[in-house]
């Protein structure tokens, strides 16, 4: 399996292929705003991307690693296979029992 960051950047890469408005936007955000935040072009691009990014999972009713898990699964089976997993990792680590985490996240248990 890939590393998390390497999945994380194919699905911003799928992401911005599936909104090329977007990208057309960030290639072309102004350098002056990047310099007023204290930020190379690079950094506030990636910063911007970050932030649709997240907008768009919300706007779809996930959390942003959620979405990486969509835009990089190779089937919706895979992408709920995996998503449950993590969901069931993050209950464990939380303390909470699998039911429970389900009620507070408006999972099928």
């Amino acid at each position: 399996m890939s590393q998390p960051g390497e999945n994380h950047q194919l699905a911003l890469d799928r992401f911005l292929n599936k909104y090329p408005d977007l990208r057309a936007e960030l290639d072309t955000l102004n350098p002056l705003a990047a310099q007023a935040k204290g930020e190379t072009l690079a950094q506030y691009r990636a910063e911007r991307l970050h932030e649709a990014f997240e907008a768009e999972a919300e706007r779809l009713g996930l959390f942003a690693w959620e979405l990486t898990l969509q835009l990089t699964a190779h089937s919706p089976q895979e992408f709920e296979a995996q998503r449950l997993e993590v969901h069931k990792e993050v209950a464990q680590m939380a303390g909470l029992g699998w039911a429970e985490y389900c009620q507070l996240h408006g999972l099928a248990d």
